[in-house]
């Protein structure tokens, strides 16, 4: 979430809490609390999947290359060893076993290391005699299917993550749009009593953002100059 995103939506909450707090008995008035009370929700509920999705996708980098890097050292290692011994009497085998390290994406490296698997695995009968251990090739084939997984995952979180933040580039607009249908009527409201009148404008202020006047921006009402607008996220 972007900092300006998250100002609209802090904003949003103060509104709601301070009409929580000053219920008005107008229908519409009660609609618009209604309508802030459900983008305030979605906003919160979208930040929440947004997070989630940094979180997936971080955590399958870090265990992707954790694979990458066990699998290098010790499956890789050991089949490409028995491939080498192999290959000075059984040629063919030679080149299956040769594997590039420098495959630079997971999913070349993925289509390396299981086609590498897959034939070790066709040819077990002739490896065991070079010193092929079983139980390495069973683990190889164990963290292969981990790291689909964790690329499943990473893929989803990534996934998840992209539709929240464009869902967060829209929220914040409605949540201002819908602040300011409530202005005018909370500033009619609260004409005759400056302190809640000044406690509205205080709550439907965008803190952080300063306008050409020096002030933070307000969500404009009645009266309201220009230069003060809050201008919806695009």
């Amino acid at each position: 979430m972007n900092a300006e995103s998250r100002r609209k939506i802090e904003m949003g909450v103060r509104a709601l809490e301070f009409s929580r707090a000053h219920p008005d008995s107008e229908p519409g008035a009660a609609e618009a609390v209604a309508r802030l009370e459900q983008l305030v929700m979605r906003a919160k509920e979208t930040a929440s999947v947004q997070r989630d999705g940094f979180i997936r996708v971080h955590a399958a980098s870090a265990r992707k290359n954790q694979l990458r890097a066990e699998m290098l050292d010790v499956h890789i290692a050991h089949l490409a060893e028995v491939g080498r011994a192999a290959a000075r009497d059984e040629h063919e085998l030679g080149k299956m076993f040769r594997f590039n390290p420098g495959a630079s994406t997971f999913l070349a490296f993925g289509t390396a290391a299981r086609s590498m698997a897959a034939a070790a695995q066709a040819h077990r009968e002739v490896l065991l005699k070079y010193g092929l251990s079983q139980s390495v090739l069973d683990e190889f084939v164990r963290k292969l299917d981990e790291l689909d997984a964790v690329v499943a995952l990473g893929n989803e979180g990534r996934t998840n993550r992209m539709g929240a933040t464009r869902e967060l580039r829209a929220v914040p607009s409605e949540i201002v749009r819908t602040v300011r249908v409530m202005d005018g009527r909370n500033r009619q409201g609260f004409a005759d009593d400056a302190q809640l009148l000044g406690s509205w404008i205080s709550a439907s202020r965008v803190l952080g953002k300063a306008s050409r006047t020096g002030t933070d921006v307000v969500v404009p009402g009645s009266g309201q100059s220009a230069e003060n607008e809050v201008k919806p996220a695009a």
